[in-house]
């Protein structure tokens, strides 16, 4: 039998090319990889960011242990009183006092963007977090804790506060003392302390907070529910008193009415429906 040797004639070139629609097919099939891929990289991102942002709520709750066994009383929200030597062993604020403790204890500084201002960066900054290009700059308008409620488990009430940041009366001079005894706290297993900056209710979250509050009366500020639901995928991360660390949903923060729920926002471990409405 002989070969006849030279170049492939015109149809065996044609079988060789790829068709209209086997290219269409292959460029949909690399799509379709790309894709898989790019949200297998989100998730691990996402993953990576939540672990770091638990990692800086411990240690957090480190510097909150390390200071209440030291004083047998929770920070203060605020010391207005400060600068007289009142409540002497506090500093002028919650977010202040555990900064002292974070450099006793890991020589950990904080830089601060201006005097007086918020913590930008380190353990204070969730990674999750982002400050909206369309927030205005002023601090008092969002965002001013970069991510945590530096300032701890408090509410705004006009009656005896159940939080953490002292027994106050909430009123236009931020007056919180006295301290809250370390035996005020029924269950620190179960009294949230520090986490993600939200305040909800109602179904709205508003992020960017200094405190970790429910409420029922708040705001959707410039898109700021959806913000809170894509930080951590529809959940917050929130470390106790007795420093273990927990990543409860939004929903069961914010919506749900259960004793369980509602029991977690109050140092007497009861729930107080009374607060849920006007």
């Amino acid at each position: 039998m002989k070969y006849r040797l030279g170049m492939p004639d015109q149809s065996h070139r044609e079988r060789l090319a790829f068709t209209l629609v086997e290219l269409l097919v292959v460029i949909a099939m690399i799509g379709i990889i790309a894709a898989l891929l790019l949200t297998a990289v989100s998730q691990a991102k996402g993953r990576a960011q939540r672990t770091q942002c638990a990692n800086n709520l411990r240690q957090l709750g480190i510097a909150l242990q390390g200071f209440v066994v030291g004083n047998n009383v929770y920070p203060l929200y605020v010391n207005p009183v400060y600068s007289n030597g009142t409540f002497q062993g506090f500093a002028s604020a919650w977010r202040s006092d555990l900064q002292n403790e974070l450099y006793a204890r890991f020589l950990i500084r904080v830089k601060e963007s201006s005097p007086g201002s918020y913590p930008a960066e380190g353990i204070w900054h969730c990674p999750s977090a982002y400050r909206p290009a369309s927030f205005p700059n002023q601090p008092v308008l969002g965002y001013n804790d970069y991510g945590y409620n530096s300032f701890g488990m408090s509410e705004r009430t006009d009656a005896n506060a159940l939080g953490l940041g002292g027994h106050h009366v909430w009123n236009d001079l931020y007056y919180p003392p006295p301290a809250v005894n370390i035996s005020e706290v029924v269950a620190p297993s179960e009294m949230m302390a520090i986490g993600d900056g939200f305040i909800g209710g109602n179904g709205i979250i508003r992020d960017g907070e200094q405190i970790l509050w429910r409420t029922y009366n708040v705001t959707n500020y410039l898109g700021s529910t959806q913000r809170a639901y894509a930080r951590h995928q529809g959940h917050a991360n929130v470390v106790f008193c007795d420093g273990h660390v927990e990543s409860p949903t939004l929903k069961f923060l914010f919506a749900d009415t259960g004793d369980v729920a509602l029991s977690r926002w109050n140092r007497d471990h009861q729930p107080h429906r009374e607060k849920l409405s006007p």
